[in-house]
């Protein structure tokens, strides 16, 4: 059976490369005016926003038992950074599909688009930089598993 930790790190890169390459399909498609890369972008937004939920269901059940101790204020971060994320994926995901099957392509539609796209890939990568933190600078999740010499030597 996968821990719950293994598991989260599995799924926490999909939504992120999802969301950076809809960001950039939805630059691209407002910049050349392109129909191709607003659906591909649309396409990826609703993948990445599935994947950050995907993301955030196996996060809270990576973090149990962390709730005390000295990963308490790193792991708090982790999880209203994640929080924040979860809602803004999912506001940004609705705001452009509503545009989309509207057919809705006023000016200040677009900008507020792209602002929430934006505002949505700051806020992914500030929550993945403190998940970061968390594994690399304060070993959360890490099984430290040294060879046993001890059992070798013995055995000659």
């Amino acid at each position: 059976m996968i821990a719950a930790t293994h598991l989260h790190a599995m799924i926490i890169h999909f939504p992120i490369a999802l969301l950076l390459v809809a960001f950039l399909s939805e630059l691209i498609a407002v910049l050349l005016k392109n129909e191709f890369f607003k659906k591909v972008s649309l396409l990826l937004l609703i993948l990445g926003t599935l994947g950050v939920v995907a993301a955030f269901l196996s996060g809270g059940s990576a973090g149990e038992g962390i709730e005390e101790g000295p990963l308490k204020i790193p792991m708090e971060l982790h999880e209203q950074a994640a929080n924040f994320s979860i809602w803004l994926a999912c506001i940004t995901a609705t705001f452009h599909t509503t545009l989309y099957f509207l057919n809705y392509k006023s000016t200040l539609t677009k900008a507020i688009g792209i602002l929430l796209f934006a505002l949505l890939i700051a806020a992914i990568s500030s929550t993945a930089y403190l998940g970061g933190q968390l594994v690399y600078t304060h070993g959360a999740g890490v099984q430290l598993a040294l060879p046993d010499f001890g059992s070798a030597t013995e055995n000659n």
